[in-house]
């Protein structure tokens, strides 16, 4: 078995030759020139006689001199032996001695070389392992901390999904008050006709008849709410319209915040998931000095905080303006309603007025009952409206009632609270308003029971004007829409 790079025997090239006739001096076989040896190279391949080792020899190639007269001679401890001196014409550059002390140098020196390499491996397996668990905490923290910017955009991920959803809802409950305003608008054109009809249709009336009544002054009064109305409403039709443009942009940036959260998402976790033995991993020379981060982790938060924040402020005002609009529609609607009804017990008063002055008391009987029937009904959707707003009190009521049960500081005096209370007192408003056009009505048709017999009168002189105010003016304001086609809910 031969040790890896250690031959166990020398080589020869070629034969051993002659010896010389004359031999190199006895001072050059001592044992200093074997204490300082040089490793073997390939040049010691040219001297034939040298064996194959890692060695080389230190040799001193003597010249000798022609022998003349002046040359005085070598001294003795230059003097070369003859070879006929030697038995068998055999030779030493060596003693023994030398051959030992240079077998003792090299296992000191082999010994030694073995003591280095052994330090040096341990020395790199230290380094080794120090480098391997340097690399496997260093990963391990840049793991940890993309888990935890995971988690963080997911954290900011769910909170713009929920505002991102309430900004919608809000957005369509806004289209949706909008459209109502659009049409209470459209429904407010024909009421305005019908009043200026019958301002036109009153002025042929004949003779005494051609009064300025009262009639015509609520009639006067109720072009001037229609048109105050009119204008109101398209004030807050415009301001809905903004509203909408800021919640569209509001809604825009969340879109657009979540859609680059999602792609960050997407990204982070793919390199939170990536390994060592992970797929598709390359060598990306200088990517390090490369800064293309535009914001900081307090920039970034607050960047989407307030996109956030925004959003909920237009939200805010969005709910304000909607609860705004609602009670503008309510209010014009009770507005127009209760002119539209004065209008109509003017001209039921003009029209009983009149019909007192007609002579035959069956056509008086007749309109009369009608204007009763008439009037029972309006008693009838009076009395159905509160009803509704009874029930619309119990809601805003038990909501209030539920409120109080909440528990420590969620007891907030916040704005639904506020407006629940708004509510409740504006219901009671609306309430007693209608408890009022309810005895005016429930009063008037008493009046007009009373008046049946008054109303037999004067029927015939009063035809032209009776055909006026009851066919013309009332048979248009019949058509008049109703208190929920006002509001905008059909």
């Amino acid at each position: 078995m031969e040790l890896y790079g250690y031959p166990l025997k020398a080589k020869f090239n070629q034969p051993r030759p002659p010896p010389p006739k004359v031999l190199p001096a006895t001072s050059t076989m001592a044992g200093n020139c074997y204490k300082n040896r040089m490793p073997y190279h390939p040049e010691s391949f040219s001297m034939p006689w040298m064996p194959n080792s890692y060695y080389k020899a230190a040799a001193l190639n003597p010249t000798l001199s022609p022998l003349t007269e002046s040359f005085p001679g070598l001294p003795p401890t230059k003097m070369v032996p003859f070879i006929s001196e030697r038995p068998n014409g055999v030779f030493s550059r060596h003693t023994l001695d030398d051959w030992h002390r240079s077998n003792m140098t090299n296992y000191k020196e082999s010994e030694t070389t073995r003591h280095n390499a052994e330090r040096l491996r341990a020395d790199l397996n230290r380094a080794i392992k120090d480098v391997y668990q340097q690399g496997k905490r260093s990963q391990g923290e840049s793991t940890q901390n993309l888990g935890e910017r995971v988690n963080d955009i997911e954290y900011w991920k769910s909170e713009l999904c929920i505002e991102l959803d309430a900004m919608i809802r809000e957005t369509n409950s806004l289209a949706d008050m909008q459209k109502r305003l659009e049409r209470a608008l459209a429904d407010t054109e024909g009421p305005f006709q019908v009043a200026h009809k019958c301002l036109l249709n009153r002025e042929k009336r004949m003779g005494i008849d051609l009064v300025s009544d009262d009639v015509e002054k609520q009639l006067i009064e109720e072009i001037k709410i229609i048109r105050s109305c009119r204008e109101r409403l398209q004030q807050c039709l415009d301001t809905v319209n903004a509203q909408l443009m800021c919640n569209k942009e509001a809604r825009q940036e969340l879109e657009k915040d979540l859609a680059d959260k999602q792609l960050g998402h997407h990204i982070d976790s793919k390199c939170y998931q990536m390994k060592n033995t992970s797929r598709g991993l390359h060598f990306f020379k200088g990517v390090e000095r490369i800064d293309a981060t535009v914001s900081v982790p307090e920039t970034w938060a607050r960047f989407t905080d307030n996109n956030i924040f925004r959003s909920q402020s237009a939200r805010a005002a969005s709910a304000k303006l909607r609860a705004s609009t609602e009670s503008l529609l309510m209010g014009t609607a009770d507005e127009m309603w209760r002119q539209f009804s004065k209008v109509n017990d003017a001209f039921t008063s003009r029209i009983t007025e009149i019909a007192n002055a007609k002579s035959k008391i069956q056509t008086h009987l007749a309109k009369t009952r009608q204007e009763i029937f008439q009037i029972e009904t309006k008693i009838q959707v009076i009395q159905k409206t509160i009803r509704d707003k009874e029930a619309q009190l119990k809601v805003a009521q038990t909501r209030l009632d539920e409120r109080t049960r909440r528990p420590n500081v969620e007891l907030c005096r916040d704005a639904a609270q506020l407006r629940l209370v708004q509510e409740v007192n504006e219901i009671n408003e609306t309430l007693r308003n209608l408890h009022q056009c309810l005895r005016a009505s429930e009063d008037m048709l008493q009046m007009l029971v009373r008046s049946k017999g008054v109303l037999e009168h004067d029927l015939v002189v009063k035809n032209n004007s009776l055909f006026i105010d009851q066919e013309r003016c009332m048979g248009m304001r019949k058509s008049y829409p109703s208190t929920v086609q006002i509001l905008g809910y059909v």
